[in-house]
């Protein structure tokens, strides 16, 4: 009797082949997804860098709304799909505006009127005043405060997350709470508390601008990028100040030393440091190492007694480095109230500057600052558009703005590309 040939076990799965479509879906997946980026602010005025990015990159915002409820809630809806895809969440975060009095003359009027279709709809009031001759428009404030753009920052990344993103990629060029990096008596880390938060949102990776301290990068369990502004303020000063040969690079306090020798070592220009009794730094602050407080009449152990700290005495004001008949540039990291910066300027022209310049990453020019430097002895303000400025320059003709959003853009295409960010940080060291 002829043997029965035994044949491998065959399932009725055996003969399948898979549609051509999916095969297609197979290798689009086995590749590299594509990229959205997306600005989580819900003001005009803040996605402005947004676009800018956006239009370096060739490439669209994504579709989103962002809004704020009736009951003060940030509401965040995603409009397309993101599954699988690299996503970078561009969140400007604003200054507190207050409401603006724009005088209208003859000589701002067409920039008034640029304000009014570009930025605010209408206008709340419009008075005579008698001193100045001039009819004052009052507008309500543009700009949200920072606790709402954290929140849509932090609700558009969670969105995202539970969308399936594959990564979500923040571009915070002004990193929001970085001066409370330290501890205060008995206050919180704050900046701590932040990244925290971020990376409980769904953040993957960071990209920044001139953090306040370059510690802030470990408080964060994701890379942060943080790239520097200083080429391109470099370049500012090479290009728009003629006579910058003969300028001196000027640090208005020891804290910013560092960050001004680095400037002038690049520029091959003089340094000089103001110091005294004028300046405020944080290291004076009280830190809380002196509580609880002491005790009247409390008993010491005789085996304690430490060695009394002598209270510090700052100096009078001294400028350290010659500024006589020269071009006084003052640098730093972020312009927020001006107050010791119109005081430095003051002193400098004291001492022979007749030029004074202010260069600086982030231009938050809170309060009266646009007052304060139209009526000081500076004679320009340069920020870069990390955080929107635009009402402070319609009051103020000084302030100046450097584009940053090309250096912004090549991080966003290398990250996602997979390149090395070496390149943006060629020549920078840790003091930059």
């Amino acid at each position: 009797m002829p043997r029965k040939l035994l044949l491998p076990y065959k399932s009725v799965f055996s003969h399948f082949r898979a549609p051509r479509g999916l095969h297609d879906a197979l290798a689009m997946n086995a590749a590299r997804s594509g990229y959205r980026v997306f600005s989580a602010n819900s003001t005009a005025a803040c996605t402005e860098l947004a676009k800018r990015i956006t239009e370096r990159l060739g490439a669209e915002l994504g579709k989103s709304v962002v809004y704020q409820e009736t009951n003060g809630e940030t509401r965040v809806e995603i409009k397309e799909s993101v599954r699988g895809q690299d996503i970078f969440i561009i969140q400007t975060i604003p200054r507190t505006c207050s409401f603006l009095c724009l005088p209208i003359t003859e000589q701002q009027s067409p920039a008034a009127t640029a304000f009014v279709t570009g930025w605010i709809t209408l206008p709340l009031s419009l008075q005579w005043c008698e001193t100045a001759r001039v009819e004052i428009l009052t507008f309500p404030p543009l700009c949200l405060d920072v606790n709402t753009a954290v929140m849509e920052l932090l609700i558009m990344a969670y969105a995202l997350k539970t969308s399936c993103a594959r990564n979500i990629i923040g571009v915070i060029p002004y990193f929001p709470y970085s001066k409370q990096s330290k501890m205060r008596k008995r206050g919180s880390i704050v900046c701590k508390l932040l990244a925290s938060m971020l990376a409980k949102a769904g953040l993957t990776h960071i990209i920044t601008m001139d953090l306040h301290q370059k510690e802030i990068q470990g408080f964060f369990s994701f890379p942060v990028d943080n790239l520097r502004a200083s080429p391109f303020l470099i370049q500012y000063i090479q290009e728009e100040i003629p006579d910058y040969r003969n300028a001196v690079i000027v640090a208005k306090s020891p804290d910013a030393a560092k960050r001004a020798q680095s400037y002038a070592e690049r520029l091959r220009l003089g340094l000089a440091v103001i110091h005294g009794e004028a300046q405020c730094t944080e290291q004076d602050m009280d830190d809380g190492r002196h509580s609880p407080p002491m005790v009247k009449n409390a008993t010491v152990h005789p085996g304690l007694e430490l060695p009394l700290m002598m209270a510090k005495e700052k100096p009078p004001i001294t400028v350290v480095g010659d500024v006589g008949g020269r071009i006084a540039i003052i640098v730093d990291d972020i312009i927020d109230d001006v107050e010791s910066f119109v005081a430095a300027a003051e002193i400098l022209k004291e001492r022979g500057a007749y030029k004074i310049f202010v260069m600086a990453t982030h231009g938050l020019l809170s309060a009266d600052a646009p007052r304060l430097i139209e009526e000081s002895s500076i004679d320009e303000v340069v920020v870069t558009n990390t955080v929107p400025h635009e009402v402070q320059k319609l009051q103020c003709p000084k302030i100046k703005t450097v584009d940053i959003s090309l250096i912004l853009s090549e991080a966003i295409r290398r990250i996602h590309n997979g390149e090395s960010m070496a390149y943006l940080f060629r020549n920078i060291t840790v003091d930059d």
